[in-house]
């Protein structure tokens, strides 16, 4: 009985200037650059806007951070090796370009969707090019893998396939990047949505990771966001924030369909995403003249699918092929604790370089029987302790014991470190944190020297002083500061959770957001945090 079917379809994997073309991720609205090239004040309908969209210099911030963490994730160090000394980002490159050439070469690139150009996108080019090179670098080099299996899928469904560059923007091109709310993979799907497109989400496989049942996935939903707004930029915008959140924009803008005159009523994260989504276009068009340099995994380029429908556990491959389990695990990210859960009526994919396939073939049996009572006894799939993708857990480290540690209040990814005398890399590592971001009751792994588990373990039940005077510091008591009484001549807001200036605003007859940022002393959304009160001078 075969256990294998070969797939049909052989997936070549190429890099060339071809493979970049250009066609955004999030697809633009009708801004006919050729016409003017004063794009900044052709983008905006009121003046306001213009002014609104300078608050946002620092938005990509956002982008920026979340692209850090993805460099440094566990992902990207094991296909990279970032600590080998082979890896060099360029770090020579021309700066200070001006806007004339910024225009000039988004006006040369033949696209389905215009590409506008104003201060904001401009922040986001120099993102790419100049601030985030080594990442770009990473990035490019992926594409030779990742933008011919999307190029094909989106040519399917007659989509422009500029929309490829919206899982840069998503996911850094990472199959197993995990968002803080929970969003898996290329596309960056949440769970119920991910259900909803009939993608496989179970214990053993999570097809949100899977590059081509996930980018079928997204293909399908951008093609339902289209039909409903007839407009690209909205569409992408929607499939950041969903389209509730796009709706509400519109109605609260006077019903302006078009994205720069709603871009202000957007939740702050979807402002980024049509200009991420034109400078990311802009980047892998011109990276050469930037001296950006493809960086390539390191997994086979060139590969094929096979179909397996018996249980087959990635150990049971590498030990018979002689490959890599990096290298393997890789390719088939899809697979959440290294076991492909096959059966006869149910086969999965196997995706292997070209050069190991012919090997797999010739040994069928050996492979498929290769220790099978050790990882399916009694030919049963057990649920292994290792996992694997998006939810990355590292294997405990020899020479080291594990202490689980329960987060609590007032702690922060510092003081754990300082407490368990770890790095705080270290931490972030073991645990896939990114951005520092820890939650009270969380479990971390922490990996203290062989013998000490017992008195690491007390540091569960300690108080924070108690913790803190462990490491030679001293809690500091905080003096409670009495607030100002006050003034009589204002009424006074209490910001609660989710408020903006601009709702704010619109329960105050006469008041504007820019009134209530000048009295308050705020520059934009971000100065707002639950309680605040802030001075509202009615008008007569």
């Amino acid at each position: 009985m075969f256990r294998y079917i070969i797939t049909s379809a052989i997936i070549i994997l190429y890099f060339s200037v071809s493979a970049f073309a250009q066609e955004p991720d999030s697809l633009i609205v009708d801004f006919d650059l050729a016409a003017d090239t004063t794009l900044v004040d052709s983008m905006a309908s009121d003046s306001m806007l213009k002014e609104e969209m300078k608050l946002e210099d620092d938005l990509n911030e956002i982008f920026s951070e979340r692209m850090d963490s993805l460099l440094n994730s566990a992902e990207f160090r094991m296909r990279f090796h970032f600590d080998s000394t082979e890896v060099h980002f360029t770090d020579q490159f021309p700066t200070n370009i001006p806007d004339s050439v910024y225009i000039r070469r988004l006006q040369d690139v033949e696209m389905a969707i215009d590409l506008s150009y104003n201060d904001v996108v401009k922040k986001y080019i120099q993102m790419y090019t100049e601030r985030k090179r080594g990442l770009v670098e990473v990035m490019l080099g992926l594409s030779a893998y990742y933008f011919p299996m999307f190029e094909e899928t989106l040519d399917k469904y007659d989509m422009p396939l500029e929309l490829k560059y919206l899982a840069i923007i998503e996911s850094a091109l990472n199959p197993t990047a995990r968002s803080r709310a929970g969003a898996v993979g290329l596309w960056q799907f949440m769970y119920g949505t991910a259900k909803s497109m009939k993608l496989e989400v179970t214990s053993f496989v999570d097809e949100r990771s899977d590059p081509v049942k996930a980018t079928d996935a997204a293909a399908r939903y951008l093609k339902r966001l289209y039909d409903i707004y007839g407009d690209w930029y909205l569409a992408i915008a929607a499939y950041n924030c969903g389209p509730g959140n796009v709706n509400k924009a519109i109605r609260r803008s006077g019903g302006k369909t078009d994205y720069w005159e709603i871009y202000y009523r957007l939740p702050r994260e979807t402002r980024g995403y049509v200009p991420a989504f034109i400078a990311a276009t802009y980047s892998f068009e011109y990276y050469k003249e930037h001296n950006l340099i493809p960086q390539y995994p390191n997994f086979s380029l060139s590969v094929d699918t096979v179909m397996v429908n018996d249980y087959l556990h990635f150990d049971q491959v590498v030990a018979s092929l002689e490959m890599d389990k990096e290298e393997l695990a890789a390719l088939n990210p899809m697979y959440r604790r290294n076991v492909i859960p096959a059966k006869e009526d149910k086969p999965y994919p196997l995706i292997l370089p070209n050069n190991k396939l012919m090997t797999f073939i010739d040994k069928d049996t050996a492979v498929f029987s290769y220790n099978r009572e050790k990882y399916f006894p009694n030919n049963t799939l057990v649920n292994p302790t290792t996992s694997s993708g998006s939810y990355f857990t590292p294997v405990d480290i020899k020479g080291k014991d594990k202490v689980v540690y329960t987060v609590k209040s007032g702690d922060n990814v510092g003081y754990i470190s300082s407490w368990f005398k770890v790095r705080s890399s270290d931490l972030r590592y073991w645990n896939n944190i990114h951005r520092d971001m820890i939650r009270v009751g969380q479990k971390l792994a922490i990996y203290v020297p062989q013998g000490q588990k017992a008195n690491y373990d007390k540091i569960n039940m300690m108080s924070f002083a108690e913790k803190q005077q462990s490491v030679g510091k001293k809690v500091q008591v905080a003096e409670k500061k009495t607030e100002s009484p006050l003034d009589p001549a204002y009424v006074y807001h209490t910001v609660r959770n989710g408020d903006t200036l601009w709702e704010i605003a619109q329960k105050y007859a006469g008041i504007s957001a820019d009134d209530i940022m000048r009295l308050n002393k705020l520059s934009n959304d971000r100065g707002l945090y639950v309680g605040q009160k802030l001075k509202i001078k009615l008008k007569s």
